[in-house]
């Protein structure tokens, strides 16, 4: 005999923070089929002792899989091995869904786990140094057998690099929506704002606004061009878009190159060990464009944003953020004197000279329900406690 368990998170598997999750969690007293003649009259009830469930934020570097220690000021079951993927830098107290559980043969009981994320909570973050990730931690024991465990791991995206309640309320008061959300001046509700609510507010100012800036492009020869990007604050998901102007160079561009690149800086605030106490920087490229220009006096950039990567953020042990990351070809040799020469042939050797050039872009998160769309199926998360 044995029971089944089953999980699944009801509400998706990426959040903001802020945000609350619900997991529904079943157990199933079932049996082998090779044991179903031989069962006897004990074997027609299954006892569980209690079942538990908490958040865990795990916390590892590079090389590193965390202490062996449970975390200091909690002794629940939930966290005997709860550093065995890294160090525990944030959980939420453990509930009891229930004790003394009895299940009938062939029948089943379900349970709801709700918990809410912190605003405050670091998110989730592979990168090339730091990790964190979150896992749902259920708990349970059978009557007379050992404590067993399932985490379901879901992904939780930072709502802004401000955290601070005043500083929300204060950029809520200066920033309006009214151009963004029609009102109803019949209307005598007021909707009580929250943390969370208030942070969107400003995430949407913040994304929706356009705000061109150009950037005249030199290098020790003169000028390569103009380079136009239209807003400098994107979400999740959305299109960098610019445009190049090369009429008003004095140095032709053979080719040009736009990559999308993460600076994850470690701070030397952090705990672990294994991580220079000096400031290390990284990056590394997760999109990229690339175009051949010679002979054109306008070009444009339409660079996606990968809904996997993490947005902009902060903690005591590393600061990331995003920079477009421009390569530039140039010669000083005027290839095309006649471009209305039907007769031009390209020459062997062009002398060249690669020029860069670091623009930093703000990348916030998105609504969870854009990604959960383009993400694979939510699958519930089963253990067989025998």
């Amino acid at each position: 005999m044995m029971i089944e368990l089953s999980a699944k998170l009801t509400t998706g598997t990426v959040y903001l923070a802020g945000e609350a999750l619900e997991c529904c969690i079943t157990f199933c007293h079932t049996t082998q089929p090779e044991h179903r003649n031989s069962q006897s009259h004990s074997d027609i009830l299954e006892s569980l002792a209690w079942v538990s469930a908490q958040i865990h934020c795990f916390y590892s570097t590079s090389g590193n899989t965390g202490d062996k220690t449970p975390t200091v000021g909690k002794t629940t079951a939930l966290e005997v091995t709860s550093c065995d993927i890294g160090d525990v830098v944030f959980h939420t107290k453990p509930k009891i869904l229930f004790c003394d559980l009895t299940i009938p043969l062939g029948e089943s009981k379900t349970f709801w786990y709700r918990e809410s994320i912190p605003i405050e909570a670091p998110p989730s973050y592979r990168g090339t140094s730091v990790k964190y990730s979150y896992k749902i931690t259920i708990a349970t024991q059978k009557v007379g057998s050992h404590i067993k465990m399932v985490r379901i791991p879901f992904r939780v995206l930072p709502i802004s690099p401000i955290m601070n309640m005043q500083d929300l309320a204060a950029l809520c008061g200066n920033e309006t929506t009214e151009e963004l959300q029609p009102t109803n001046p019949f209307s005598e509700e007021r909707k009580v704002e929250t943390t969370l609510s208030m942070a969107l507010q400003v995430l949407q100012n913040l994304t929706a606004r356009r705000s061109p800036n150009s950037y005249m492009i030199t290098n020790t020869r003169g000028k390569v061009g103009r380079f136009c990007l239209f807003k400098s604050a994107y979400k999740l998901g959305e299109d960098i878009v610019g445009t190049f102007d090369f009429s008003v160079g004095t140095v032709t561009c053979m080719q040009v190159s736009v990559s999308l690149q993460p600076e994850e800086v470690v701070t030397s605030k952090s705990p672990s060990k294994n991580v220079n106490k000096e400031n290390s920087s990284r990056s590394m490229t997760v999109a990229r464009s690339h175009e051949v220009t010679l002979g054109l006096t306008h070009s444009q950039l339409i660079l996606p944003i990968p809904l996997h990567i993490t947005p902009a953020f902060e903690t005591d042990e590393v600061s990331l953020r995003w920079r477009l990351h421009f390569e530039f070809v140039t010669t000083n040799d005027k290839l095309l004197a006649n471009p209305e020469d039907k007769d031009w042939n390209a020459p062997l050797n062009v002398p060249i000279e690669t020029m860069v050039w670091n623009l930093p872009v703000k990348i916030y998160s998105t609504l969870p329900k854009q990604i959960q769309q383009h993400s694979v199926g939510n699958d519930a998360y089963t253990m067989y406690i025998k």
